[in-house]
């Protein structure tokens, strides 16, 4: 997820402090962000939250992508 990593590296976050502003493991984050584990319509909008933005100004071209290669 390009986006998502931009963001977090623009806010200069390490895969740590996702984890622990979520509430879940650096590991766990990780994967999210690497495409190893789905990311929940709740989780999505967490992260969104950090951000300050939309769920889709982070994820709507990631997923769109999905949808094409489906």
């Amino acid at each position: 997820m390009e986006t998502l990593k931009k963001y977090r590296i623009k806010y200069n976050l390490s895969y740590k402090n996702m984890g622990d502003l979520l509430g879940i493991s650096k590991t766990f984050y990780w994967q999210i962000e690497n495409n190893k584990r789905r990311l929940s319509y709740e989780r999505a909008i967490q992260i969104a939250k950090i951000f300050k933005v939309s769920p889709d100004e982070i994820f709507y071209e990631e997923i769109k992508k999905q949808g094409l290669k489906s």
